[in-house]
């Protein structure tokens, strides 16, 4: 049996697609070591540093000592500390929603959702590049799923007059930032659509939670705001803890509780975790120079490369071939910087590339220095 493991391994190694993972030791401004080198790091979706972050840390530590290192149990059971209370009002009254609920990361949040407010009867759309873990939510639910062409209008229209009028219900499912190329989702146009066409959006906002629209988001972008039924995010990105959430009716919020596996059958997030999650939520909300300033790093990288400009915190560099990619960041990385190889199967054959993550923590030297590098690698 070993052997068809060890083959399966080989296989992948020969086509450039075979990780390792590497112990790395993320440190304040950007710095992290891996190799036992020491590297300013352009590949982490700590945002705003708030992982780093004094008060947050504080938080941390005197809620575990407070009430423990564990919740102990699912939060059904007797897991359901009272800092869930704190946290879910917080983010429902900040994102503008009537109810939140906290789950154990954004990937159990995506594939619990789906088919717990679903059924063989609907209708679901979403967009080919959605994440992963929507994917797998997809796959877990029962209802009829269609995939539209990325960010194509037109695609979905085809798609929603001709299978539209068959069902009762329909669902369309959208992320806010793209990971992997850090466009945005076309929210006006879709929202518009929904009028129209009677449909309730999902809009999964890791990527554009805590840094886009005042810190709310990328539907706050917009004015007015487009109507989102649920709002997905993320705790460990911006926040800089650990969790994911939705902020919904309370009506869904209800169904969740009783319906979303991922959420019944997992233990629930240590004290700590929800209390720093509290503490960074409290300086999003106040410090705006904070969180504007990632997408203004992003936007200077791209200037200095007269690149376009960048619609969120992720700018990504297309080389094509997965070898081209290794070394490219094996470059930067002997350099002083660390930037991953994202190569297929998480983006399409053909599409391996650079991904740059913009924080509050780079300099105006670390992108100026980055970017001179990446101009004498491609040139």
């Amino acid at each position: 049996m070993n052997q068809k493991f060890k083959t399966i391994l080989k296989k992948l190694d020969k086509l450039s697609i075979k990780r390792t993972l590497i112990l790395s030791e993320r440190k304040s401004n950007a710095i992290i070591v891996r190799n036992n080198k020491k590297l300013i790091s352009f590949s982490c979706n700590d945002y705003l540093g708030l992982t780093q972050h004094k008060e947050v840390i504080s938080a941390n530590i005197h809620a575990t000592k407070k009430y423990g290192t564990g919740a102990g149990s699912s939060r059904l059971v007797s897991g359901n500390h009272n800092l869930y209370k704190t946290l879910e009002e917080n983010l429902a009254k900040f994102k503008k929603g009537e109810s939140a609920c906290v789950f154990g990361s954004g990937f159990l949040t995506n594939i619990g959702i789906i088919p717990a407010i679903t059924s063989k009867n609907d209708l679901l759309l979403y967009d080919e590049l959605s994440h992963a873990s929507t994917n797998l939510g997809l796959k877990l639910c029962k209802a009829n799923i269609i995939k539209y062409k990325h960010n194509s209008i037109s695609h979905l229209i085809k798609i929603l007059n001709k299978k539209r009028k068959n069902y009762k219900n329909c669902f369309l499912f959208t992320e806010g930032v793209f990971s992997m190329d850090g466009d945005r989702a076309k929210l006006n146009e879709i929202s518009e659509l929904a009028k129209v066409y009677n449909f309730s959006i999902i809009l999964d906002d890791a990527h554009g939670f805590g840094v886009l629209g005042n810190g709310k988001g990328t539907q706050f972008e917009f004015k007015p705001n487009p109507k989102i039924f649920l709002q997905m995010g993320t705790l460990s990105k911006a926040i800089g803890s650990y969790g994911g959430f939705i902020v919904a009716p309370k009506v869904v919020i209800n169904l969740i509780h009783n319906k979303a596996r991922s959420l019944i059958y997992t233990t629930g997030l240590p004290p700590g975790t929800i209390a720093a999650s509290i503490k960074s939520l409290e300086i999003i909300k106040n410090n705006k120079n904070l969180i504007n300033k990632p997408i203004k790093n992003a936007t200077f990288f791209c200037e200095l490369l007269n690149l376009p400009k960048p619609e969120s915190c992720i700018v990504s560099i297309i080389v094509k071939n997965e070898q081209k990619a290794l070394n490219m960041s094996k470059f930067l990385e002997y350099n002083g910087y660390y930037v991953g190889a994202i190569r297929p199967p998480t983006v399409p054959k053909n599409t391996s590339r650079l991904r740059f993550t913009f924080t509050s923590m780079h300099t105006n030297k670390d992108i100026i220095n980055i970017s001179n590098l990446v101009k004498s690698y491609l040139n």
